[in-house]
């Protein structure tokens, strides 16, 4: 008799079943399929259901990516094959891994508790990292820098170094050292000629500095948190072991958007335990030799999709994943359940013509629906008056606006737009950054225009005071707000007074008179001066515009674009005063979160949304495919933007609509512009050509792309809206064959500039008063007409901005000059 029979019944252990046992997985086998799985396509189970082995999931637009992830999850923990402790399960953002929690508890039929390891790359990374701080020379209790903190410690670095911040930015340091660690690399791993683009060749020193300053202060930044993980890795294979031990399965989403990095830190962790460490400074390359994984890692993404290229993202990483991982298993996801059948076959035909990518056609079962449209418009102007229409004719029909995007490829694009849903009383929200009149640069440009016309603006002239930078600190506002209460008068009175007095320092008195001195100086010139050259006059000469220009940072580009477009925007308007009362109107439209709303956003920002009806303006060479782009990365910045084309149209569940200009002004300068090289990649039998709306003749012209639009000549006398009259400028002066029409400052019309500002603005070609500032001749509960909203009544009269009560369109608020007493 064995001597355990010979054991007290309560002296045995209690039976505990191996996870992944051949008893766990024979009852998981017997059992009934999980409902979970019933709900999957054929190419879908295949992933859940593969447990064995390195698994790529190739998951194109709209095939359920997130639902196969979830549901591999809960067939592992159903299975029995591990613990939800044993299962790490990586994201990029915080709200896809609370979207995955919350789908795995409604499919196991609980919440799901105990799944320490399901989140970002980074709190995951800091998780470990604060478990084993002491072995990378920190403490548990580390603080993570934010960029503001960053910065700071950064200029006193460089302050400490006798380096000039205003020759080297202590940002662009930063987005060096973020770039840096985004591949990898530790200090004493940068390439000397990288290192010698910043501080006359002390950036790698400087790095150095920065991390050694890091761990005396007890503190890392957001990069550190793998940079430093994965030194931890390779310096204590012990430690990395544990990990390696730890963690069962391995699941990674969005993988085409991850960097070297975290490439590097999920290769450690696939390796077998015991296996050698990759030696440092190991990125992908063709030629690096394999190692046999023993992890069962699964990585979802789709390489059409990888659009993230500027701020680190390596596509190779997923298109050399079978390279990596050995025996790897490839499923792809083709079969859509979101877009139709025109829109999805335009979306692969176009992204067929990149070379790198492993390869896949998504089709669907659902009806072909309409084809994809595209549209030329005469300019910018037309294109969002062309759009806006559209948009009113979808709303008439019964579509939500919720169910309706614009989708553009520069921030700048958003302003037209804007001042249009403005004009026609639509409701619209900026997804991923602030409206456009809203961001910074534009409400500090705004703030120096609002003083100049109204001296006593003290919230415009508080903004500014400090920027740029000119030694006026909190302090100095405060005293001027000081003597102002005590006086009773505003600020900028408040700091002509002051400024002659002996009450302030040399230096911040000579600043803020000077200062004082601009003002008294832009309020006479602009008796004088159009207000479009007074805008540029005031953002070169306060230095603002050279701010930016000498800012290194990623977004330091596009903010000056922002400006200039800011200028333009002002061209329809008669004077300053009317211009900033335009602004007074589209700041007063502020819808709740829950209203039915347009939504403008750049194409980046649109990645993993979905909306029936997209709204793709700009598509026009140097645009879209971006010249930045294509001058930084060749071929390579080529595909990515083409996969960003391939994303906007597969945003799309029922309508695609393309639309380019002829005449766009980028960067100041009207120039006469190709139609996208994307245009002409599209197919023939899912494209529909069509006729602008916004009120242009383009006269049957039948075709798209630079070999089928030449220059149009045909256009009715009765188009004379302001781009229509830029446009016949840029012929007389020779600017139709393709080049640029006007250069930066250079009058657009015939006449004088001072004639361009005074001319009247037009809207579908009708002449439209713009406005006085005057107090209206309206009163309350005046019968009224609107051309777009029709019938009405006056309910409030602020100035000459009415609210009105329309019985179609219901409340809306418009300038007077709009509408038409009945």
């Amino acid at each position: 008799m064995s001597d355990a029979r010979k054991m007290p019944a309560n002296d045995l252990p209690a039976y505990q079943p191996a996870a992944g046992g051949i008893g766990a997985r024979a009852r998981a086998a017997a059992a009934p399929a999980a409902q979970y799985l019933s709900g999957l396509n054929p190419e879908q189970r295949d992933a859940v259901e593969t447990l064995d082995g390195p698994v790529l999931v190739l998951a194109g637009a709209g095939t359920g990516k997130t639902k196969v992830l979830t549901s591999r999850i809960a067939h592992i923990l159903s299975m029995g094959r591990a613990r939800p402790g044993e299962i790490l399960s990586v994201t990029f953002t915080n709200k896809a891994a609370r979207e995955m929690k919350h789908r795995l508890g409604i499919m196991l039929g609980q919440a799901v508790e105990g799944m320490p390891w399901l989140g970002t790359f980074h709190s995951i990374g800091g998780r470990i990292l604060r478990t084993h701080a002491e072995l990378v020379q920190l403490k548990s209790n580390f603080t993570v820098l934010d960029t503001d903190d960053q910065i700071r410690l950064l200029k006193q670095l460089l302050q400490a170094d006798n380096i000039d911040d205003k020759r080297w930015p202590a940002r662009m340091l930063a987005n060096l050292i973020d770039g840096w660690k985004n591949r990898g690399l530790t200090p004493s791993q940068v390439p000397s000629g990288e290192a010698a683009v910043f501080g006359n060749g002390k950036g790698g020193k400087l790095y150095a500095a920065y991390q050694d300053r890091l761990k005396t202060l007890n503190a890392a930044d957001f990069g550190d948190l793998l940079l430093e993980c994965i030194r931890l890795f390779r310096e204590h294979p012990d430690v990395l072991k544990q990990y390696q031990q730890r963690f069962k399965y391995i699941l990674v989403d969005e993988y085409q958007d991850t960097n070297v990095a975290q490439y590097l830190w999920l290769r450690l962790l696939s390796q077998a335990p015991g296996q050698r460490v990759l030696p440092e400074a190991d990125a992908p390359s063709a030629d690096s030799k394999p190692t046999a994984p023993l992890k069962n890692i699964c990585c979802v993404g789709d390489d059409d999709q990888s659009i993230y290229g500027w701020r680190g993202a390596e596509v190779d990483n997923i298109l050399r994943f079978e390279h990596d991982f050995p025996g790897a298993k490839v499923v792809r996801l083709e079969r859509n359940y979101r877009s139709t059948g025109h829109i999805l076959a335009a979306a692969s035909h176009l992204i067929a013509h990149n070379e790198g990518r492993l390869g896949k056609t998504l089709r669907t079962e659902d009806v072909d629906g309409e084809k994809v449209t595209v549209t030329g418009s005469w300019d910018s102007e037309e294109e969002a008056r062309a759009i806006g229409e559209e948009i009113e004719q979808l709303q008439r029909e019964g579509n939500k606006l919720n169910d309706i995007a614009i989708l553009v490829r520069a921030s700048f694009q958003m302003r037209e737009f804007e001042d249009r849903f403005v004009t026609l009383g639509l409701p619209y929200r900026v997804i991923g950054g602030p409206r456009f009149y809203e961001r910074a640069e534009i409400r500090d440009a705004l703030a120096y225009l609002r003083v100049i016309n109204s001296p006593a603006d003290d919230l415009a002239f508080e903004r500014i005071v400090n920027v740029p930078k000119r030694g006026l600190g909190d302090a100095t506002v405060q005293m001027l707000h000081d003597h102002a209460r005590r006086r009773r008068i505003p600020l900028s009175e408040a700091a002509r007074q002051v400024v002659e007095t002996d009450e302030m320092k040399p230096k911040a008195r000579g600043s803020l008179r000077d200062l004082m001195m601009s003002f008294e100086r832009w309020r006479t010139q602009s008796e004088v001066m159009p207000h479009t050259e007074l805008a540029e006059v005031v953002l070169d000469e306060s230095g603002y515009t050279d701010m930016w220009q000498k800012d290194r940072s990623a977004d330091a580009a596009g903010r000056l674009e922002n400006l200039k477009e800011l200028v333009r925007s002002m061209e329809e308007f008669e004077n300053l005063q009317g211009f900033l009362e335009h602004i007074s109107l589209v700041m007063d439209r502020e819808g709740g979160a829950d209203e039915d709303a347009v939504s403008v956003m750049t194409l980046h920002s649109a990645k993993g949304l979905e909306f029936d009806n997209v709204f793709l303006p700009g598509w026009e060479e140097g645009l879209f495919p971006h010249q930045r782009a294509l001058d930084d990365q060749g071929r390579a910045g080529l595909e990515e933007e083409r996969r960003l084309a391939h994303v906007g149209i597969t945003r799309a569940r029922r309508r695609a609509k393309l639309y380019f200009a002829t005449n766009r002004r980028i960067h100041g300068t009207w120039n006469t512009t190709m139609p996208s090289r994307f245009l002409d990649e599209l197919p023939a039998a899912n494209v529909e050509i069509t006729e602008s709306k916004g009120g242009s003749g383009w006269g049957g012209a039948g075709g798209y792309g630079a070999s089928r639009f030449d220059n149009v000549e045909s256009f009715g006398s009765s188009y004379s809206t302001p781009g229509w009259q830029r446009a016949q400028a840029n012929r007389s002066r020779g600017g139709g064959q393709g080049g640029s029409g006007f250069s930066e400052g250079q009058s657009p019309f015939g006449g004088s500039s001072s004639s361009r500002n005074k001319r009247p603005m037009t809207i579908e070609g009708e002449l439209i008063a713009k406005s006085t500032g005057t107090e209206s001749d309206f009163t309350l509960q005046d019968r009224v007409f609107h051309q777009k909203f029709g019938y009405g009544n006056v309910t409030k009269i602020d100035g000459n901005k009415l609210t009105i009560v329309f019985e179609k369109a219901g409340e809306k608020k418009v300038v007077d000059s709009f509408v038409e007493r009945v």
